[in-house]
Parts: structure tokens; C-alpha cells; sequence
């Protein structure tokens, strides 16, 4: 089926909205609602299309729009507003589904660990014990030594990334990491110790 399928009738503008360009850019939010309420049932339909279910495609097109105002202001009218629409549908469709990926796949682990070993009560004591302990630890740092640390080690998440969503340099967040763990061993010492 061909992308021309999702333009509304002919007699309304089929995405193109130049008359709202000036005004999106702006920030205007009548100019955002008559956006929203022209283009909504389209990037509705292209997101059910790549996603196969209405729950997920709400959820893009939800953060479709959210994301859509700042995104306006990159806007270099290459193409017409309604494509440039699409292509931030599509991105986000397609973090929408590796999202998914990911989620299924930490379940089909888990799942995997559990019946690779019976529930053991006193490991299952343990391990509360130990989150516990690790989570009175991480208290106890400071914001930025935290921040490093979770999305880092728990997060998993290269410190450039890191380094990104706090926007810091690289160097700082493994600085902040490298005495994060320092504090984190130093509690847990004396936790132990205690």
C-alpha cells in the first residue's frame, strides 16, 4: 500500500501545512492544535502499520508530538512537513520495537534463570539483603556519583552516553564513576565490618 493512502481527502491540505510552518516554529499552540488535529489519524495509521497493535501506536504517537515542536525548528523544508512527520514517526516507531526487544528479551532470561535454578529461600533472603545494602549505599553518594554510577553500572550504558544525558563530559562521568565506586566499596566495607 502506498504512503499516498494516509493524506486525508483532497480538499484539506495533505500535511503540508505551510501556513503553519512560521507559527509551530514559534511555539504557537493553536498552530500546534491544528497541526495535531490534521495530522494525528495519519501518523496514527503509519504507527499501527510498523507496529501491529493500537496500544504501541498510541505511544508513538504520543511521543511523535511531544517531540514534535522542537523538532520543527530543524525543519529545512526539504521536504514537505508532512514527510518530515513520517520520518520522526518512523524513529520513533523503531525505538518503540527495539524497546520491545529489549524488554522480551531480559523476560526470556529471566524466565530462563529461573528454571535453571529452584527458588531457594535462603538465596532469595540473600539477595533482598543485599539490595537492601546496596540501595542504603547509593543513598549515601552524592547526586553526581550516583547519576555515574546508575546509568553506568546499572543502566549499562557506556559512559559517552552517560555523558550525553547529564551533559558532561566523558572525562567527568568516569571521574564521577571511578569515586563513586571507591564510596560504594568504602560503605559496603564498612556495612560489613559493622
Amino acid at each position: 500500500m502506498k504512503l499516498r493512502a494516509l493524506a486525508r481527502d483532497d480538499d484539506q491540505p495533505s500535511g503540508i501545512d505551510g501556513e503553519l510552518l512560521p507559527l509551530l516554529a514559534a511555539g504557537s499552540v493553536d498552530a500546534m492544535a491544528t497541526f495535531y488535529d490534521r495530522n494525528h489519524e495519519p501518523v496514527r495509521t503509519l504507527a499501527r502499520r510498523l507496529l501491529g497493535d493500537d496500544a504501541s501506536a498510541e505511544d508513538v504517537v504520543q511521543e511523535v508530538f511531544v517531540s514534535f515542536p522542537r523538532a520543527v525548528r530543524r525543519f529545512r523544508a526539504d521536504s514537505d512537513l508532512q514527510s518530515f512527520l513520517f520520518g520522526i514517526t518512523v524513529k520513533k516507531a523503531r525505538s518503540h520495537l527495539r524497546s520491545t526487544i529489549r524488554r522480551r528479551r531480559l523476560i526470556e532470561r529471566y524466565a530462563r534463570e529461573e528454571h535453571l535454578s529452584p527458588r531457594n529461600p535462603e538465596q532469595d533472603t540473600y539477595r533482598k539483603e543485599l539490595a537492601r545494602r546496596l540501595g542504603w549505599a547509593l543513598d549515601q553518594l552524592s547526586t553526581a556519583h550516583r547519576e555515574a554510577f546508575v546509568l553506568c553500572e546499572i543502566q549499562c550504558l557506556a559512559a559517552g552516553q552517560a555523558a550525553d544525558i547529564l551533559g558532561i563530559p566523558e572525562a567527568t562521568v568516569r571521574t564521577r564513576l571511578f569515586h563513586g565506586r571507591a564510596r560504594l566499596r568504602a560503605l559496603c566495607a564498612d556495612e560489613v565490618t559493622s
